[in-house]
This record gives C-alpha cells, structure tokens and sequence, in this order.
C-alpha cells in the first residue's frame, strides 16, 4: 500500500481512499455490516463522496478493527462511569507517533526545539487517553529535562514559566480548555505579562462542556490571548477515534495534513453535501485510521473554506467532548 505521508497531489489522496475503503470493507466488519446494511455495492464506488461514513458512535458498542491486524492498545474517550465511552483499538502504534510527528512539524516546527509542558494529567493516570498519549510522545521526543505536566501545581507552572522564559527557551503549552482558564484565574495579569510571549506557543485542545460557564470558541480564544499576552492562540483538533490532528495557527481556521480531510455533510441528509462555505456536519477521512475506519461522521459543527475548516460547535442532543472530562 502507498505510504500515506508521501500523499502530494490530489490523484494521491483519492487512489489511497478508495484503497482504504476497499480494505476496510473486506478486512474491519462492522464497516462490512455498515456498507451491506445501506444496500451499497463497494465495487461501484469510484469517487471519495460516493463512500459510507461510519457514525462515530459505533465505536462505542462495537469493535472497529481490522480482523487481520491484532490490537496493540486501545484509546478511550473520557468520561464518567455511567457514560458509554467510545474505545478506538490501535494496531499500529508507531503509525499514530508517525502522524503525530508529522503532522506537528509541519504546522508547528521540530518537537526536538521545543520544552513541552501540559495542563494536563500525566500519562501514568490517563494511559488511554489519545491526546495524553500524543503529548507524552512529544515529549519523549524533545527530550528536555523542563518538560512534565502541571494541572494540579499551578505555582510550580508559573515559576518555571518564569525561569525559562529569563532564558529565552521555546516552550509549548498545551492544556484543556478550562484547565487553562483555571491557570489564568491563578495568575496576575500584571505577573504573567512579564513572560517572554515570542516564545511561548499555548495550544488548547477543547474541553469546556460541563466545567465552566459556556461561551463561543472564539471568545476563548480572545480570552487566552490576552491572559497569556500572546499575539496568537494554536488549537488542535482531533479525538479519540482518529489517529491524525489537524491545527489552527489562530482565529480557530484549521489545517489539516494531507493524509486527512474534512467534508461537510448536509445534517438533514446524512448522504449529501453541503456548498463551501456553508454549516453542516462534519465528516473526516484519516487515512491513518488504516486498521480501524478511516472514514468517519461526526457530531461536530464545522464549514469548509478554501482547504480550511472550522469547528462551529455540537448538533443537538450529542453527547459531550471528552476532553473536558479528563480530570472528572
């Protein structure tokens, strides 16, 4: 199969899908089921739109895993004990930590460059979690003394903050949406401002619902940019079903590598898709899922512009993001 990091035209990406859908038809059988149980013959599909997506929830009652490729790990949503929580079996590792440094250093830079420090919990009490799995790979990767995870020791954030700030080191910061605005209510405006703001990259992951009051993704991000007195906030945007992540370099527009992309269907016509520009729901082909679905409906809000998305918010009567409910 085409190694799909080497994805550079169009032709490429749409070879490799129809590639991955075949497969998974033949190899992942609840998509098996899916496709039979919508009446479609695989063999008539010839174009990316014409393919099924599979409903995200399906990952919550039934294995997504191709039968030939034994699982190595699982991710699982977060949640609380009565939720049903979605799990995504992984059976390929090191192609999730190769989408990840891919992907990284062709939004961000070099993870080797950088000091990474997480509002976050550590790996040892979230080990399934796809986004603790994703930093703590990033900070295998750069390899730095300085890195670790502050969600319970806001001081101790603050003072290394301030100490590698005095010596001009490039930091990542990483956090959940409320662990973030958490940390801003600990800080002083008049203290934080004294950082060296050229060299620090906050990247919020989403998490809200349930935790604080609230309010617009875009309000947030003004939030943040003024309490961090940084000219941008990054995003990242991905979940425990994908093994890609596509960023946002600010204003909440995302880019996604080539081996992924967003389509945006019709919500009252799960089939059909909307004109760019235009509100719907999200659809993502992540042609890393190879040994899952790479093909996959959302609950998520987006519209697509000029190669572009952005995240609008949840349909109606969804359930909510995990993110937000790492620490419950």
């Amino acid at each position: 199969m085409q190694n799909i990091f080497n994805i550079q035209t169009e032709s490429d990406f749409q070879k490799k899908c129809l590639e991955n859908f075949r497969y998974q038809y033949e190899n992942v059988e609840v998509y098996r089921k899916f496709v039979d149980f919508l009446n479609i013959n695989p063999d008539e599909i010839q174009s990316v739109e014409k393919i099924p997506f599979l409903p995200i929830e399906m990952f919550k009652n039934h294995l997504v895993l191709d039968r030939s490729s034994p699982a190595e790990n699982y991710f699982q949503s977060s949640g609380t004990t009565q939720m049903t929580r979605s799990k995504h079996y992984i059976a390929d590792l090191g192609l999730y930590e190769q989408s990840i440094y891919e992907s990284f250093v062709q939004f961000i830079g070099k993870p080797e460059d950088y000091i990474f420090l997480g509002l976050l919990p550590n790996y040892s009490e979230n080990p399934h979690s796809s986004l603790i799995y994703m930093v703590d790979f990033l900070m295998k990767k750069s390899g730095k003394p300085e890195n670790g995870y502050f969600l319970y020791n806001h001081a101790e954030l603050f003072d290394l903050l301030e100490k590698l700030s005095a010596e001009n080191k490039k930091v990542i910061l990483f956090g959940v949406s409320f662990a973030l605005l958490d940390y801003l209510d600990f800080c002083s405006d008049q203290s934080i401002h004294h950082l060296n703001t050229q060299k620090l990259t906050v990247i919020e992951t989403g998490g809200m619902k349930g935790r604080k009051e609230e309010m617009t993704k875009d309000e947030l991000l003004r939030i943040l940019q003024k309490g961090f007195g940084t000219e941008k906030i990054y995003s990242e945007y991905s979940m425990t079903e994908l093994l890609s992540q596509a960023y946002s370099l600010g204003e909440n527009i995302y880019e996604s590598p080539n081996w992924m992309r967003i389509l945006i269907r019709n919500t009252e016509d799960p089939f059909s898709y909307v004109k760019e520009g235009r509100t719907g729901a999200i659809n993502i082909i992540d042609l890393a899922n190879i040994h899952s679905c790479s093909f996959i409906a959302t609950q998520d809000l987006g519209k697509v512009e000029n190669g572009k998305f952005q995240v609008l918010g949840r349909i109606d009567h969804s359930d909510i993001r995990g993110c937000s409910l790492l620490v419950s």
